[in-house]
């Protein structure tokens, strides 16, 4: 039977980051949904603010909807998306970036909704919480400035962390296109920008939310690494694999290698969607035990 890949987007991102990547599912064949996790997508807040010309003032203190929201909310919202798509037949969950956080959550508790896991290059902790690998040295080169520079508003005070995509500072919009999409050209970088929220919720979970062998570990996964990703560097993606591994020996990551930044993919969906296409045609696992007998 047919799988239905569900896509989970990242920090400041929506359901239209996959709109190019389900055109190429689509056209082979391939049946997706693309999530909006809570206060994303038209339920983000975009204020008069934050509009040309900017008032910076009002978008430093208007309240956005994402105050509040949790990683738990998120993984209710995307539990509620799997038991739909579940009855349609077998379910592939794909994550992107900090999205890997709420997909390795939600597999910790209901791995009877997901038939493989994906990440491509996003977050799948087990042995630190997500804020806690940032610290690592896997992470010593991602620019801790790149987001710094735009940051609207007191994140203490407006319980949500809210970015300026918007900003007129070349130094900021060149410093995030490093970090996101440095092999992609400006006016692809440009179109891809102006597709993000300002605003992200603050919590990316802690340890109960790492990945647990008992139920995470039962679900086939696979890992699509970025080979040129600044923003989650490769080492830190090889890091994530080898943890995963070390948690469930008996159920590796099945790995692939993609070129490209964080955005490249997305962008150029051609490859991805084609080793989607491979992952679903794969024969269905014989048992999800955690014993490594099935």
């Amino acid at each position: 039977m047919q799988p239905t890949f569900v896509l989970v987007h990242g920090a400041f991102a929506n359901s239209f980051s996959f709109a190019p990547l389900q055109a190429e599912l689509g056209l082979l064949g391939h049946r997706s949904v693309a999530v909006d996790l809570p206060g994303h997508g038209f339920r983000a807040t975009f204020t008069h603010a934050y509009q040309a010309p900017q008032d910076l003032a009002g978008l430093a203190s208007a309240p956005g909807s994402i105050k509040g929201v949790t990683l738990a909310d998120n993984v209710t919202h995307l539990i509620g998306v799997l038991e739909r798509a579940r009855q349609n037949g077998p379910v592939i969950l794909v994550a992107h970036s900090r999205g890997g956080a709420t997909v390795t959550a939600a597999a910790n508790v209901r791995p009877d909704l997901i038939d493989r896991l994906v990440y491509v290059s996003a977050w799948a902790p087990v042995e630190l919480d997500v804020n806690e690998y940032y610290a690592e040295p896997e992470m010593a080169t991602v620019d801790p400035t790149a987001f710094a520079a735009a940051l609207a508003g007191n994140p203490a005070d407006l319980g949500l962390l809210r970015v300026n995509f918007r900003t007129a500072d070349p130094d900021a919009i060149a410093a995030f296109k490093r970090a996101l999409f440095a092999d992609g050209t400006d006016e692809q970088f440009l179109t891809f920008l102006n597709t993000f929220q300002p605003d992200e919720n603050l919590d990316a979970g802690g340890s109960a939310d790492r990945a647990q062998a008992a139920t995470w570990g039962r679900i086939p996964k696979t890992y699509i690494r970025l080979a040129d990703d600044a923003s989650l560097p490769l080492v830190l993606q090889d890091r994530l694999i080898r943890e995963g591994n070390a948690l469930t020996p008996y159920n590796p990551y099945d790995v692939r290698t993609l070129d490209g930044s964080h955005l490249k993919w997305l962008v150029s969906p051609g490859p991805a969607a084609r080793i989607l296409g491979e992952l679903a045609a794969l024969p269905a696992p014989s048992a999800q035990d955690g014993t490594g007998t099935g």
